[in-house]
């Protein structure tokens, strides 16, 4: 099995042959992309939509990509504010309370075969979904994708210290309502 370039390999191929090089940063980072926005959306549906605009953005903007990030910083970055838009959008359109969210949670996972159904998981998962955004999104990025301090702080436009308290409350109300 052949192993997947590093970026260097595919910001040189991008620069040579820029469909080729699209499709190898594709085949990198989907699937990535694509649990990172996951946990963020929640929905599937939602999932793939951010997804593909994440790499529509990607594809439009690479002329201006300047190396000053790495290719992982600027992708997540993308794939977090895409996943955010939807989010914002679905708040906007309705009136969802947390536990519609939650309900929503558990409806996806049911017939998904990505979820187990374990229901230490679905636990877990709806008590993520009761944090702050920020709160949120520090925790996903921290707990599944193990992110440094400093690629959130990259992704995010704050501090790692202000990061890691985020992170510090996030794991302290999640321990709070698993424990009670």
């Amino acid at each position: 099995m052949k192993s997947k370039p590093d970026d260097t390999e595919i910001l040189n191929t991008l620069a040579s042959d820029q469909e080729r090089g699209f499709r190898l940063l594709v085949e990198k980072y989907s699937n990535r992309l694509y649990w990172h926005i996951r946990r963020v959306v929640i929905i599937h549906e939602d999932a793939d939509d951010a997804l593909q605009n994440t790499f529509i953005k990607c594809w439009k903007n690479l002329p201006e990509f300047r190396n000053e990030s790495s290719l992982y910083t600027w992708l997540y970055t993308i794939a977090t504010n895409e996943a955010l838009m939807i989010i914002r959008k679905r708040n906007r359109l309705s009136e969802n309370s947390l536990e519609t969210i939650g309900d929503l949670f558990a409806l996806s996972t049911e017939g998904d075969s990505w979820f187990d159904g374990d229901h230490a998981e679905e636990k877990l998962q709806n008590a993520i979904l009761t944090l702050p955004e920020k709160q949120r999104l520090v925790f996903l990025m921290r707990y599944y994708d193990e992110m440094s301090y400093e690629d959130m702080s990259k992704i995010t436009g704050t501090t790692a210290g202000a990061l890691k308290a985020s992170y510090h409350h996030a794991v302290r109300k999640i321990e709070k309502i698993i424990t009670s």
